[in-house]
This record gives C-alpha cells, structure tokens and sequence, in this order.
C-alpha cells in the first residue's frame, strides 16, 4: 500500500461517507496570558444527547477526517467481531490503548503476542520511544533505544497478528488495506460510525487509517458506552472503564478523566482528536485544527459540561496555565461560545 491516500478496497457501505472538504473549523480555545488573549486554537466539537441528537456542535463536524488514536476503541470491537481470541480486562483495554510504555503495558503486549505463539520481532508498527515523557526518559537513562514493543500501538498491533493467526490468515502482511483483518476492521467502523469511509491512508504506527466524520466517530463512542455486556462493544468498553491506565497511562490526563467521572469511557488521538462517552450514550467528540495537544482537554471538559458532568469534577480539566518566567501568568481555557449558559 502507498503512503498517499487511495480510496478503500470496495466492501458493504452502511452510509453516505463523510464530506471531503477542508473543514470549517472555528475558534475554540483562547491562549491567555497577562489578560490578553495571546493565541487562538481553532477546531470543531459535537456533543450528542443520550437519544443520538445532536445537543450542540461548533465548527465542522461532518466533514471527512482522521480521528488517529481515537479509532482504536472501535478497531478493538473489529478485532473481537474478527475472531480475537478472549482476553483478561488489561489485555483487552491495552488492545484499545495508546499506551505510555509503562513495564505493565509492555508485559500485557508480550503476553498477547505469546498467546499467538508470536514474538515482537514479527510486529509491523514502527519502533519508538515510549510515549509519555517520564517514562520516556526513564528509558532513555537506561541506555534504551527505540523499539516495537515501546511504540504506543504495540497492543493493537499484537492483537491484529492474534486475530490473524487465530483465523489463519497471513502474517507478513497484516497492514495491508486490502488484507482480510483491514477489511474486517474497516467494516466494523462503518457500521459503528453509521457511515462509509471517506479515504483510507497510513497512520504513524503503520496500519491503515479511516477516515470518518466528527459527528460520525462520536455517534460510535456512545455506541460502546451504551452496549450491553457481554457484547463486543459492552466487553470493550468495560475493559476500558476498568483499566484506563492500560488504555494511556498511570499519570495521563484520559485516565484521570475517566477515573474522576464515573461510568465514563474515554480515547484520545494525535491531532488534537478527543472522544468521551457516558453511559446513558451522551457523548462529545473534539478536534483540534493545528492538532495541539494543549488545548484537547480544555475543550473537551468544556464539551462535557454540556452532557451536565458536575462542573466541580471538570475544573481540574478545564484550564490549563501559561508559564511566564516559571510561574503562571494566564490560562488556555475553553472559548466562552463552547461554555454552557450558567456555567
């Protein structure tokens, strides 16, 4: 497969795929710093009610685009519906994960690729440090250099070379658009999101990358928030619930989100890409335009106080502070349009 993107080899479309435009994002997080706002983060955010209406959105969210990392969730449903093999708790959240490269979560990839009888020489995604910065350099004084199993998509890999051995499928080539896994995977997103897949390309990890709409990748989110255990959805969504330090990492924003709101289910994705799901299917879904980090956490728990999450809980999410000679001196917050009435 090229590294440009193509279009996604034909298979059943349960939906129109999303527009392709450029999209029309809008001003979402200031940048302030000694009272005057310094920087502007443009980006769209959706926000759907526990029917699926959509409750409240700003920018573009039908507009084709990659939600990266945020996808895994719903390529470890793929996985299951593929033939993935049952796994414990942390297994199966660590499949759904973009994890930190904590010892835990490089222990859980061994042992998922043990089960296939697989080492992590035969992993396709690409060698990196560990993800988040403490454990990054943790690594780095411990004379360590980049490798497979360190890169944060080392679950998800692991699980797509199980579930291909596990249906007899090739390995060599399990990154393949065109490959059985891909076409499974591919099918689960555009039934989960509702929607075809606009375009098909290659995510930083190596494997194929759809793309969907906002709108579309959230109405997905509520979708596992909601499903019923012992579903595929219901076990993915659990797992995730259970252990959202597999799912990122012991000090990562995500998991402390998940872990500060009960029953919430929770991914995040490069590019500025956020979604996060309660369990009665009010969802929010967030992209960052520029696709910076900073601002993906104000703007969700801006998001998440329009499904009424205790404004109290999203305070600790809600700002971030702007350093001025070692010390704050203002705020990235969420823009005033993105805040509820009353809040």
């Amino acid at each position: 497969m090229s590294q440009s993107t193509t279009t996604l080899p034909p298979h059943r479309t349960p939906g129109e795929p999303p527009a392709l435009r450029v999209p029309a994002h809008v001003p979402v997080a200031h940048v302030v710093r000694g009272g005057l706002v310094e920087g502007v983060h443009h980006g769209s955010v959706v926000v759907l009610a526990a029917d699926g209406s959509v409750a409240f959105q700003a920018g573009d969210i039908e507009a084709a685009f990659y939600p990266r990392s945020a996808l895994k969730p719903v390529q470890a449903v793929g996985l299951l519906r593929a033939g993935l093999p049952p796994l414990d708790d942390e297994a199966l959240a660590l499949v759904a994960a973009s994890h930190s490269g904590e010892e835990r979560h490089l222990a859980t990839a061994r042992r998922i690729l043990a089960t296939a009888g697989l080492a992590e020489d035969e992993l396709r995604n690409v060698p990196d440090l560990p993800y988040e910065a403490p454990v990054r350099d943790a690594w780095i004084r411990r004379g360590l250099g980049p490798t497979r199993l360190a890169q944060n998509c080392s679950g998800k890999h692991a699980a797509m070379l199980l579930t291909a051995r596990t249906r007899g499928w090739r390995l060599d080539d399990y990154l393949d658009a065109g490959h059985p896994l891909q076409r499974e995977l591919a099918a689960t997103v555009e039934d989960l999101t509702g929607q075809g897949i606009a375009r098909v390309t290659v995510d930083g990890c190596g494997a194929p990358l759809f793309s969907v709409s906002l709108h579309g990748l959230t109405r997905a989110a509520a979708r596992l928030a909601t499903a019923a255990p012992g579903t595929d959805e219901g076990r993915v969504a659990h797992a995730m619930r259970a252990h959202p330090e597999m799912v990122s990492g012991s000090g990562r924003d995500v998991a402390r989100l998940v872990r500060a709101v009960p029953g919430l289910l929770a991914k995040d994705g490069f590019e500025g890409v956020q979604i996060a799901a309660l369990p009665d299917g009010r969802a929010v879904g967030v992209k960052i335009a520029d696709g910076a980090d900073r601002a993906r956490m104000p703007v969700t728990a801006a998001a998440l106080a329009h499904c009424g999450v205790d404004p109290d809980v999203l305070a600790a999410f809600a700002t971030a502070p702007v350093i001025g000679g070692g010390a704050p001196v203002g705020t990235l917050r969420a823009t005033d349009s993105l805040t509820p009435q009353g809040i």
